[in-house]
């Protein structure tokens, strides 16, 4: 995939010291959206607003399309923003807002109008452009803000979480539909979010970041499986953390003893001795549950459960390890409940190893 948007060494210091974005390297592909996901003062929104022009780096440079934009003013980038709390003018109509940004470049008359009308089309909207946004649904303003970035032709769309204002169900709809969107128009975007679940759905490629730097780069399915490290691995769906020791090797295979038994890793970054200590992850969906005193199973004990609608949350109690549990629900299949005795198990390759004592880390840049 040919480089559209390229970051080179990209660092932001602010003048109390603060390093908000520490020396990053990144390469978006034309018509790919790539996601900038992290905890609040990871560096995220940061490092958008230096490509959007609205924060000078530091240091390194910002090309778009094989050309430096760094040096550029902002209305000279070739990027459009879609903001956060959309930014949309209260006293203009959702005609003239999205025609906004025509007309400060004098275009003006049926020209206009035939672009407003096919950017309120392309969003779901048309015949909606005589309301106000204050009349629209918080969704429908999201759609404004996006036909009003869309309407200028850019060469990038950037998104400062965008979803961030919206309910759980609308965030869930709003996803799909802006990337549906982006794979239609096929611009090259960059999109700042906290919420994994989202960066999962829309991007294709994740950067996760970390105290100003990118943590891991890859496919939402290369992150969420091998993850580079356990803060990755926390941060990135949910994960149980557990001791372990490196007991041997099998092949290319560490053998990890852990929760009582020694099983291979499906995962584990960095090297390893015989006898060192590590940190086990296991997703949740990985922990089975099944009869107590089933052959090789784990024994332990429900401490909570929740049902989910189609699956169902366990909190369990194993050889003095807590653990989560999701679980398939079968209709009419009760719940265990807390107390109750049950076995776990859980497969061979879903174990991943890291260094002890690779805890998350709290960020120290900003967002």
């Amino acid at each position: 995939m040919t480089a559209d948007l390229v970051l080179r060494h990209l660092e932001k210091r602010f003048p109390n010291g603060t390093v908000a974005v520490d020396g990053i390297d990144l390469e978006v592909g034309a018509g790919e959206l790539v996601a900038l996901l992290g905890p609040s003062g990871c560096g995220k929104t940061t490092t958008l607003r230096m490509v959007a022009g609205f924060e000078d780096p530091s240091a390194g440079t910002i090309e778009l399309g094989g050309k430096r934009i760094d040096v550029l003013p902002p209305d000279r980038r070739g990027a459009t923003m879609v903001f956060q709390g959309y930014a949309l003018f209260p006293h203009l109509s959702v005609f003239e807002n999205v025609g906004y940004g025509l007309r400060v470049r004098r275009v003006g008359g049926q020209a206009l109008r035939d672009k407003v009308h096919a950017a309120l089309e392309l969003v779901g909207l048309e015949g909606l452009g005589d309301r106000r946004p204050q009349q629209l649904s918080g969704g429908q303003q999201q759609r404004v803000a996006l036909a009003r970035a869309l309407i200028l032709e850019p060469k990038l769309l950037l998104f400062d979480e965008p979803l961030s204002n919206l309910d759980a169900k609308l965030r869930e709809q709003m996803r799909l539909e802006i990337r549906t969107l982006q794979q239609r128009v096929g611009i090259t975007s960059l999109y700042v979010t906290h919420d994994q679940a989202e960066a999962m759905t829309l991007a294709d490629r994740i950067a996760v970041m970390d105290r100003g730097r990118i943590a891991q780069l890859g496919t939402p399915r290369e992150i969420y499986e091998e993850p580079a490290d356990r803060l990755v691995a926390a941060f990135v769906g949910h994960a149980n953390f557990t001791a372990g020791i490196i007991r041997g090797r099998r092949g290319d295979t560490l053998i990890v003893e852990t929760l009582g038994a020694s099983r291979p890793t499906s995962f584990a970054p960095g090297v390893y001795a015989e006898g060192d200590q590590v940190d086990v992850m296991i997703r949740p969906e990985e922990v089975h549950v099944v009869p107590a005193g089933a052959d090789g199973a784990i024994a332990g004990t429900v401490v909570a459960s929740s049902f989910l609608g189609g699956s169902a949350l366990y909190q369990l109690l194993a050889g003095g390890v807590e653990l989560q549990a999701t679980v398939p629900m079968e209709r009419g299949v009760p719940l265990q409940p807390a107390g109750a005795a049950v076995g776990l198990r859980v497969r061979d390759g879903a174990f991943r190893a890291f260094p002890a004592g690779s805890v998350p880390r709290e960020g120290a840049a900003r967002g």
